[in-house]
């Protein structure tokens, strides 16, 4: 499963790439579409008719991907699998589950053609709101603005009692694509004992390596069980009611991979029986969360609007990874963050 997620591919031809027609089926701020312009000349760019500025929107079909060689943002599936000159996919997201499926690996696999995902440009907004939830759940921040908001009283003595070091604490990392990678990499000032959930180890990890087959020790284990799973085949309940029963009362759940990798039935149970020390969570299911949902008023759960990837410089980013790799693909060299 982890895979997929790593910088890089398979090499392409080699040869280099004439002129091509670049589609982008998303918009960007005006600002922004010139640094993509200009970013794609001298290609001929081609912007979508059934564009969005919502990164996971779902658009619908378009002409304009027909008729491309190269198409970035969001494209339907079907117009992925129609495109007979389609030679690559860049995403705009760092999720591709609409994509992972056969029909569109059969047809990009008859046409040689590459699908590759906006991983890089995630790792680190993503890695460093996981550690925010990590620093405020260990130093009871929420519970204290809760204060602020109503009693205005000075709990000093219970916050204190309750407040506990990040440094030297237990975290199991489940999936060490790009954003467990960098998490890892900003928890180690911190000296935390890592464990990382990896179907095959490749040697590359920062800490002990389980399989699924361990996970229910790996979970006894853990102070702190940070997900930045994908919603993939093999991922979706990963997190199940028998995985949270082996969690300490006193130990930690935070996701911000994917909501249908959780049991929420069973998060949400544990949390109201304080079977856990509490959760933060990005994602949820669904999203978003409707106001009347029991997550929202359960004990010790913290969440935030599917915000972890966001930053002010994001669609920035997202267009500087594109044509960083227009240019790799222009080189006949391998793609950063290719999935297929």
């Amino acid at each position: 499963m982890d895979a997929r997620f790593r910088a890089g591919g398979a090499r392409m031809s080699g040869a280099p790439v004439g002129r091509v027609v670049v589609a982008c089926t998303i918009s960007f701020p005006v600002e922004v579409e010139r640094l993509l312009a200009a970013g794609v000349a001298p290609h001929e760019f081609v912007r979508s008719g059934a564009r969005s500025a919502e990164n996971l929107a779902v658009v619908g079909r378009d002409p304009a991907v027909q008729g491309a060689d190269v198409v970035f943002g969001q494209p339907h599936p079907d117009d992925v699998c129609a495109a007979r000159r389609l030679r690559w996919v860049h995403l705009s997201t760092a999720g591709y589950t609409r994509y992972d499926v056969e029909a569109v690996r059969a047809a990009l696999a008859a046409r040689g053609a590459f699908l590759t995902t906006s991983s890089a440009v995630y790792a680190d907004p993503c890695a460093e709101h996981a550690l925010a939830f990590l620093l405020a759940a260990s130093r009871r921040l929420p519970e204290c603005l809760e204060n602020q908001l109503g009693a205005r009283g000075w709990p000093d003595a219970p916050v204190r009692s309750r407040s506990a070091l990040l440094r030297g604490r237990r975290v199991l990392l489940l999936g060490f694509g790009a954003i467990g990678r960098r998490l890892a990499e900003l928890l180690a000032p911190f000296e935390v004992e890592l464990c990382v959930l990896r179907a095959r180890p490749r040697g590359d990890e920062p800490g002990r390596v389980v399989g699924p087959e361990a996970l229910g020790d790996a979970f006894a284990w853990a102070d702190h069980v940070v997900s930045s799973l994908p919603a993939a085949e093999g991922t979706r309940g990963l997190v199940s009611r028998a995985l949270l029963a082996r969690m300490r009362p006193d130990a930690w759940f935070f996701n911000v991979g994917r909501g249908v990798t959780v049991d929420q039935g069973a998060l949400l149970e544990a949390l109201e029986a304080r079977r856990l020390g509490g959760a933060y969570l990005d994602v949820t299911d669904p999203e978003p969360l409707p106001p009347e949902h029991p997550l929202w008023r359960a004990p010790s759960c913290y969440i935030t609007p599917h915000s972890a990837g966001g930053r002010r410089e994001e669609p920035v980013a997202q267009v500087e990874h594109f044509v960083a790799n227009l240019r790799r693909f222009e080189r006949g060299e391998a793609l950063v963050d290719r999935v297929i």
